[in-house]
């Protein structure tokens, strides 16, 4: 028995044992561990690796001592005691990601997560070069999360195959009884590579790009409730995993509506850490209000396109609404394939004063046919330094998350109401802009100063002298003098006004 005696908080301790290798150790051999701290204890499920290994992987969110015990149905691995003690994290290390304020996330260490996410379905099954090309880009990109299929893909400009697969056999003989370890630890490792980037890995369980090819798609319920379960006994210890139940789930015309309940209930129960969990449409929505459900993972170009739009998703579903797929920035013939530049950055910014959150993807043709929205590579877009810029400024917005203030009648500003706002003005050119906020939280005498931002130019010009609120009207306050904040008439520009002075 191979053990860790020291794991950090939000680490990975991993149990190995050696066992019976005869038979079908995936379906004959169950193995679990018991693991304890004080009066607490969390079950955690073991899963068979090959050649006679078995692993039980856990994730500690607790500093100190935990001890252990291992169950099984063969006596070689069962009743294994062990002890550990969990230490401080690592710089970086603010643990799994949560719904935090209804509508936002933060890490576990309650560090707010301003979602930045990128699609990149097939990246880990290009063989290792330009995987790891991918990972040198994502190193010095914006994002901080990844949109990621466990399954290989068969699509528009991906007809590759995969270095393996994730089952023992060959296409049309396939055993999904048997699972090929060397494709899962070959998928671990990049999930772990993105976690230590800081990246988050939106794991894609099911999706229809496969269309009989090998078949993943149309296994039968047997095997994907097998299939999830082993998913989730290797992966959920990676801090920085989240469970996405399928892309474009309606698509996958062999699924019936009630297999999409089952196979929440089935990884909601099987993960013992609530990593967050949703699932992807194409024309028909989820019913995202479900209790299983943590956020709605929204396909929908048009929620984004202009002002009003985005923010009623959330008073349907009360909880973070992450428009993951808003059309992708590039040049393919495909509709959903070729937005520009700046209509991916204006898409984010509607996102984030709507009080959401949007997704990247790109699409540029490539002659190798290597396009970042599902294999990855280099970016060749404008966007991503544009996104990088918004970053920069939600990174110093107020931690609880960028709320619309006047949402029915002000869709351009959001915020914190008396402390801080973003004005977005989208595609307008104005020349200037009458100060005025929503009441909701203001008082005559508080001071303001204001910042334009250039969302496409990448510039903050702060704007000379405070604004001083006088309480002229019964649903708007304006500054003293009713004072104008002059522009230079370009699209895509944003305010960014804070109270400065005294707090109450």
């Amino acid at each position: 028995m191979s053990v860790q005696s020291q794991v950090e908080q939000w680490g990975i301790h991993e149990v190995v044992l050696k066992g019976p290798s005869s038979g079908n150790p995936f379906v004959e051999v169950s193995l679990s561990a018991l693991f304890r701290y004080g009066r607490r204890k969390v079950d955690v499920a073991g899963f068979y690796d090959g050649d006679g290994i078995y692993r039980i992987r856990f994730m500690p969110d607790t500093r100190g001592q935990w001890t252990y015990v291992t169950r099984s149905n063969r006596k070689a691995l069962s009743g294994k005691r062990g002890a550990f003690t969990c230490t401080p994290p690592s710089p970086g290390n603010h643990g799994p990601v949560r719904v935090a304020n209804t509508f936002h996330f933060a890490y576990a260490d309650g560090t707010p997560y301003r979602q930045i996410g990128t699609t990149c379905y097939a990246w880990a099954h290009q063989g290792d070069k330009l995987e790891q090309q991918t990972l040198r880009t994502l190193s010095r990109s914006p994002f901080n999360k990844v949109r990621m299929c466990v399954f290989p893909k068969r699509y528009a400009f991906n007809q590759n195959e995969p270095p393996c697969y994730p089952f023992a056999g060959r296409r049309g003989r396939w055993d999904f009884a048997r699972f090929n370890p060397k494709f899962w630890r070959r998928f671990e490792k990049r999930i772990g590579q993105l976690r230590e980037l800081g990246i988050e890995a939106d794991l894609i369980l099911f999706h229809p790009y496969d269309g009989g090819h090998w078949g993943f798609d149309r296994m039968d319920a047997a095997s994907d409730d097998r299939y999830l379960r082993y998913a989730v006994a290797r992966l959920a210890a990676y801090r920085n995993v989240w469970w996405s139940m399928a892309n474009e789930f309606d698509f996958m015309k062999e699924k019936k509506p009630a297999d999409w309940d089952r196979y929440f209930r089935i990884v909601k129960g099987a993960d013992p850490y609530g990593h967050l969990r949703s699932v992807h449409n194409g024309r028909r929505l989820y019913d995202h209000g479900k209790p299983w459900v943590t956020h709605a993972s929204i396909q929908n170009g048009m929620a984004v396109e202009d002002f009003g739009r985005a923010v009623l998703y959330r008073d349907v579903y009360g909880k973070p609404i992450v428009f993951d797929e808003v059309r992708y920035e590039g040049n393919i013939p495909q509709r959903w394939g070729n937005i520009t530049a700046q209509e991916m950055v204006h898409d984010f910014w509607q996102g984030t004063i709507a009080g959401t959150y949007v997704g990247h993807g790109e699409t540029y043709l490539h002659p190798r046919d290597i396009l970042w929205w599902s294999k990855g590579g280099v970016l060749h877009g404008q966007s991503p330094p544009r996104l990088a810029f918004l970053k920069s400024i939600l990174e110093t917005a107020p931690p609880e998350g960028i709320e619309p203030i006047d949402k029915w009648w002000d869709v351009h500003t959001a915020g914190k109401a008396g402390e801080y706002y973003l004005v977005y003005l989208g595609r307008e050119r104005p020349a200037e802009w009458l100060f005025e906020l929503p009441r909701h939280g203001l008082a005559e005498g508080m001071e303001f100063a204001v910042e334009v931002l250039d969302t496409w130019n990448m510039t903050v010009t702060p704007v000379e002298g405070v604004f001083r609120i006088i309480a002229d009207d019964k649903y708007r306050y304006h500054a003293q003098g009713h004072r104008k904040v002059p522009l230079p008439g370009l699209p895509y520009l944003a305010l960014r006004i804070t109270r400065v002075g005294e707090r109450r």
